[in-house]
């Protein structure tokens, strides 16, 4: 059984688990995108359910080929927010470690939070679950950095980068029409492995 990322709870924080994208996740990408910043942000829009059923086969067939590894993001949630015998799990997201090639040292993460959960550190506690996992899991495979790009104005991205222990190694020049404008590269070295 594959063991999927998750990131612990903290006290009166729900816990975030990670799993590869399922159908019955249709309806909550819907409503995800409907917000104007992840439309800016987060790729080609997803507009209805037929879309978003495409969307997520699509993601299915990245962990088939194994290039990659693209995760739903989900709270817990239950009565009035809290975790207990009545929950269910809300999508609050989406993570992702994509170029992945066996022998190559690296691969570039990204990540997106839907409009109803940003604010309260889910960004990067996903973040650091996928780093960890795909630390974990790709290392085998030559794995030794994970890179994160953003638009030089995307300020959010860039604290979330920071926050999570991707330094920041250069600018990466505008190639309209998909990145009208330079671009920050962070990078994350895998640590070695303790003797």
């Amino acid at each position: 059984m594959t063991a999927y990322p998750s990131a612990e709870a903290a006290p009166g924080v729900p816990a975030l688990n990670l799993r590869p994208w399922c159908a019955a996740d249709a309806a909550g990408l819907v409503e995800a995108y409907r917000d104007e910043t992840l439309r800016r942000w987060g790729g080609p829009a997803v507009d209805d359910e037929t879309g978003a059923a495409r969307w997520i086969r699509e993601r299915q067939r990245d962990w088939e080929t194994g290039d990659r590894f693209a995760f739903a993001v989900l709270e817990a949630q239950g009565p009035e927010g809290r975790e207990g015998p009545e929950a269910h799990e809300r999508l609050v997201g989406h993570a992702v470690v994509k170029g992945v090639r066996p022998g190559a040292p690296s691969a570039e993460v990204g990540y997106w939070t839907a409009a109803h959960a940003r604010g309260r550190g889910v960004a990067p506690r996903a973040l650091l679950a996928l780093t960890d996992w795909a630390f974990a899991r790709l290392a085998d495979g030559g794995l030794t950095r994970l890179e994160l790009l953003h638009q030089v104005d995307n300020t959010a991205s860039c604290r979330v980068a920071r926050k999570c222990g991707y330094e920041q190694a250069g600018i990466l020049p505008a190639a309209p029409p998909d990145y009208p404008l330079d671009g920050h590269l962070h990078i994350r070295a895998r640590l070695p492995d303790a003797a």
